[in-house]
């Protein structure tokens, strides 16, 4: 049974495709798992805020300025850490209308540590926006950010980029040999280690462990986003260490690998100087002063349903008319 398994999965085939077209519209499939991890990542995050109070869908309005600066810093950071991909001799960094371009992020081509720093930026202006304490957003949306990078990594299969070292393991990954990122000098059958799929399943394994803990742990003012640090950096240290495409080397390491070393000490950092500062429970997701409040008519709503029984006194007029009542049944 073990050798019939094995010879099913002797490799894992990259799609044939990575683009399909609408009328003439292109329409990029690395883009679009890039969309459904943050459809995933929104609606997690605001069914977590919403749980602790917060406004439903406010989550919407700090994505408003966090969503673009993420995609925004994460395009940034790639193209420092590679500039050899659109700098030097015969390049074309800064012609949007030919491919190659510093503009051209349909392409592929985003840093995960980059969107980190500018999506942080974003949520921060979002939440002095909102009121939303910036602590609250970072740990509600810690879970659907790690289930998103997993969604994202799926462009990448389409994309056959990122892929690891040679292997001849069963699960190794096929790359077409007339894609650009195949090693010149290579067999056309060489499998490579599917990095992405690692990573898919780290991450897919975090979301679900960082919810348990925030359960179990009740880990907030940002702690559980420590952890999220933690987790994702030390998966993305293993990873980054097998990948072959080219990228800075810095002391002997990849650039990416010295991003997750100092995210793992920065989660370690957050998670002691927040534990000493913040012994108790955060008493709102809203700064002092900002909380939200329902309107009436949602009050209304929220009575018409099977579930809802009013449990509060009657008037007053209400009360005297009752024990009138009661009074002149007493007196017959």
């Amino acid at each position: 049974m073990l050798h019939a398994a094995a010879s099913v999965l002797a490799s894992i085939p990259s799609p044939s495709i990575s683009e399909f077209h609408i009328g003439s519209f292109p329409v990029r499939i690395y883009a679009l798992c890039i969309i459904a991890g943050i459809i995933a990542a929104v609606l997690i995050t605001n069914s977590r805020l919403t749980r602790r109070g917060a406004e439903p869908w406010v989550v919407v309005d700090i994505g408003l300025l966090a969503v673009p600066l993420a995609i925004i810093g994460a395009r940034i950071f790639h193209v420092a850490t590679h500039p050899g991909f659109y700098f030097g001799p015969g390049s074309n960094p800064w012609n949007p209308f030919e491919p190659g371009s510093v503009w051209a992020i349909w392409e592929g081509g985003i840093a995960i540590y980059g969107s980190l720093i500018g999506g942080a930026i974003g949520a921060w202006l979002g939440c002095r926006w909102t009121g939303i304490r910036f602590s609250a957003f970072a740990d509600a949306l810690a879970p659907g950010l790690l289930l998103a990078q997993a969604m994202g990594r799926f462009g990448n299969w389409f994309n056959q980029e990122l892929f690891g070292l040679p292997t001849d393991l069963p699960w190794g990954l096929e790359i077409n040999p007339d894609n650009p990122a195949f090693p010149p000098g290579l067999p056309a059958d060489t499998l490579f280690h599917p990095t992405f799929l690692y990573e898919v399943i780290w991450n897919t394994l975090g979301a679900f462990v960082l919810l348990w803990l925030g359960s179990r742990f009740t880990l907030q003012w940002g702690r559980l986003f420590a952890v999220y640090l933690i987790w994702y950096s030390a998966g993305r240290i293993v990873w980054e260490s097998i990948r072959i495409d080219p990228s800075e080397v810095f002391f002997g390491l990849r650039s990416n690998v010295w991003a997750a070393i100092i995210g793992v000490v920065l989660g370690i950092v957050i998670l002691i100087v927040q534990k000493r500062r913040h012994t108790g429970l955060e008493p709102s997701p809203y700064v002092p002063g900002r909380e939200w409040k329902p309107k009436v008519s949602d009050a209304v709503q929220s009575q018409d349903t099977d579930d809802f029984v009013d449990v509060s006194e009657p008037p007053a007029a209400e009360v005297g008319a009752a024990d009138s009542a009661t009074s002149a049944v007493t007196a017959k």
